[in-house]
């Protein structure tokens, strides 16, 4: 029995690293400034911390029955799953299944344009798993940048680089992010800064685009003089 039932909450948090890629990707295909994605890598981690309190607290279990009975009652209809999700958030607030549902509910609002809504569910987003806590502000950051709220937007980059200490799959393509604002703003001093430290720091990182991070360098410079 045990076993089934982490099997079942496992498939939980593939299914929401999941979709966290594809709320990003959206903002990838359809808005100028945001080329990048930041995956929800080591959510296992997060569900780790949920597993092991599960069978101590009857709610828990509650909270998790709850959250799987969105992802069959949705079956990936965001019309449906954000306001369900944002539910269970309510109804279990403070548990893990309550914050994941928190999070679920922001992408499944973001996919539907619903920034603004998806960007109030992650603010009261809670968890202490540093990589989780790192991607929640980065999509917290992207509901922003399409809200035109790019000094908000650059404060959750900013707190994600930082939740994410180093992380070589985040803090570069966090740092693409953060550039592509300053270029939006013309503060192109600042956006070379970004990509110089993309260089310096994480000289392994690919574009993925073609290009080499060197032409990003050279535009900068070129734009601002240097």
């Amino acid at each position: 029995m045990a076993n089934k039932n982490h099997e079942e909450e496992q498939t939980t948090l593939d299914k929401l690293n999941s979709n966290l890629g594809s709320a990003s990707e959206n903002i990838a295909k359809n808005k100028k400034i945001i080329f990048w994605i930041v995956g929800g890598i080591a959510i296992v981690a997060a569900f780790v911390l949920s597993y092991l309190f599960i069978y101590r607290n009857p709610k828990l279990n509650k909270a998790f029955e709850a959250y799987n009975q969105v992802e069959i009652t949705a079956m990936g209809n965001d019309s449906i799953a954000a306001g369900e999700y944002k539910k269970v958030a309510d109804n279990y607030s403070g548990t893990d299944a309550g914050e994941l549902a928190k999070l679920s509910a922001a992408e499944s609002y973001y996919n539907l344009g619903n920034y603004k809504e998806a960007a109030a569910c992650l603010e009261g987003f809670s968890t202490s798993e540093p990589v989780l806590a790192a991607n929640a502000l980065v999509l917290a950051g992207d509901c922003y940048v399409n809200l035109k709220k790019y000094d908000t937007a650059l404060e959750k980059f900013q707190k994600a680089i930082s939740k994410a200490d180093k992380n070589p799959q985040i803090v570069p393509r966090v740092l693409l992010k953060e550039a592509n604002i300053y270029d939006e703003q013309k503060k192109y001093g600042d956006a070379l800064k970004c990509y110089e430290q993309i260089k310096a720091d994480y000289p392994q990182f690919q574009l993925g685009n073609g290009l080499d991070i060197d032409a990003y360098i050279a535009r900068e410079k070129a734009r601002t003089g240097k």
